[in-house]
């Protein structure tokens, strides 16, 4: 399993992405994200990406139907990886294409992408 998803309070979700990162969990995180979005909330949202080794190839990973529907649910991302996935990420996560700011810190700066999400 390469993704897990943990609610804390202020309305942060935490995604850990770990190896090879699967289209189905994508899915299943959004459809449980969609949930909580139509009930009116909304999210923070912390990827935290450990050992990471990319996506699953082959996926249909250009779907846009959740970002259309819920994107604005969303306040604010950050992003923790090694520097090499970067661009990757940050394009994976729509920065530049959503109203939320989206930013990328380094492993190891948990805690300042935490502060940033405050």
């Amino acid at each position: 399993m390469g993704l897990t998803v943990q609610q804390e309070g202020g309305n942060v979700w935490v995604l850990r992405i770990s190896r090879v990162f699967h289209k189905a969990e994508q899915d299943t995180a959004q459809a449980a994200a969609a949930k909580d979005f139509e009930a009116g909330g909304t999210a923070k949202v912390l990827v935290i990406a450990e050992d990471f080794r990319g996506w699953e190839s082959g996926a249909d990973w250009g779907e846009m139907s959740f970002l259309f529907k819920h994107g604005d649910r969303i306040t604010k991302i950050a992003i923790v990886a090694d520097p090499q996935w970067e661009t990757q990420l940050l394009m994976f996560a729509g920065a530049g294409l959503r109203r939320a700011p989206v930013q990328f810190f380094v492993t190891g700066q948990t805690a300042a992408a935490r502060a940033w999400l405050a």
